[in-house]
């Protein structure tokens, strides 16, 4: 499957979208809510791109595109780059002092004016949706968008502490624009409103999760581990046992 993307000819796989093609060919297409693992929400809009077939174009979002053979993708056209900016003056007036939003204006050089500025200045939250779709993907459902138009936010229910909620970060890990506040002090972790308790890796004595989610992970996995051991200590365990194994053939 061939297809053309800013005047050269690449080769796309069955079932990829135009924005993996771009990624897998090193082609910049900006993306807030596109991250491995989380593809296709198709939220932010900044991944707009133009799309030539036959005689028709059309502008898409490049993330939920699939490619289609003998297309031409245009991703850095005047039309592009004007909504591309038209979404990030609006997302720079909703989080005017998030550093990754204005260092994405700057770049594309461009100004909200300030008398349209949010009077919430330690707004950060793009509404993406990343974080409610790793929150789902884990299977606890903590988090959700609620409210609509301008008071639309990702909250627990009714703000409090979420019951479902076990506390192991991952939608602070996949937000983008660290909007989700986390703090690990002391032993303990408090984010959404709630404080974990902290536990140890058994090999290099780093608290590393909460125990809610180290139990929720074993419930999943339907095993017994007695030992907890995070990532680092994980990869370093089984590279040694695969060195154990090779030093045998």
């Amino acid at each position: 499957m061939k297809l053309k993307i800013n005047g050269n000819y690449y080769e796309g796989k069955a079932g990829e979208t135009l924005m993996e093609l771009a990624k897998r060919n090193n082609i910049n297409i900006p993306s807030l809510c596109h991250k491995k693992g989380f593809e296709g929400l198709g939220r932010c809009r900044l991944c707009l791109v133009e799309v030539k077939e036959g005689h028709r174009t059309k502008v898409v979002s490049s993330c939920v595109y699939p490619i289609k053979d003998g297309v031409e993708v245009i991703t850095n056209s005047d039309k592009i780059l004007k909504m591309r900016k038209n979404i990030i003056m609006l997302l720079l007036l909703r989080t005017p002092n998030n550093e990754y939003i204005k260092n994405l204006a700057k770049e594309y050089g461009v100004v909200a004016p300030e008398r349209y500025m949010n009077t919430d200045e330690k707004e950060d939250c793009v509404l993406c949706g990343l974080c409610v779709k790793a929150c789902e993907t884990m299977g606890t459902n903590a988090i959700s968008m609620v409210n609509r138009g301008t008071t639309k936010k990702v909250s627990t229910p009714y703000d409090d502490a979420s019951k479902d909620c076990i506390g192991c970060g991952a939608c602070a890990e996949v937000c983008p624009t660290k909007a989700i506040s986390l703090i690990d002090k002391d032993g303990k972790r408090i984010i959404w409103n709630r404080t974990f308790d902290l536990i140890k890796c058994s090999k290099c004595g780093r608290y590393y999760t909460t125990n809610e989610a180290f139990h929720y992970a074993n419930n999943k996995l339907d095993i017994i581990i007695e030992e907890p051991l995070c990532e680092d200590c994980k990869r370093k365990l089984t590279g040694e046992k695969f060195k154990e194994v090779f030093e045998k053939l």
